[in-house]
């Protein structure tokens, strides 16, 4: 079986970089067995990492973002998986400023 596995494997070279880091980034899931968070789904665009899918624990939501983020390569991540206790995946960020005064001092 194990062979099989390598056969099937892609081929680094033959990867774009996103693609390559996103291979990282499973095969670093797949080593600490976490690569069955309930549909884990990965893509990666310009080094960031996005995660989405299910965890059954606050824990393994944790887990995952830790082993993704420390992926060499890996320039930022996006959790949107969800979970027990974890933060909302599709929280909105509120980005309020006065006018008058400067953005930037």
């Amino acid at each position: 079986m194990e062979e099989i596995r390598e056969v099937l494997k892609p081929r680094m070279a033959d990867l774009s970089q996103d693609e390559q880091l996103r291979q990282e980034v499973l095969n670093a899931l797949q080593s600490k067995g976490l690569l069955d968070v309930s549909g884990l789904r990965v893509g990666v665009l310009d080094g960031i990492v996005h995660l989405a899918g299910d965890a059954s624990s606050r824990a393994a939501w944790e887990a995952v973002e830790q082993i993704v983020s420390s992926v060499n390569g890996v320039r930022g991540v996006v959790n949107r998986i969800q979970a027990p206790g974890a933060p909302s995946p599709s929280r909105t960020i509120q980005l309020e400023f006065d006018e008058k005064e400067p953005i930037i001092k």
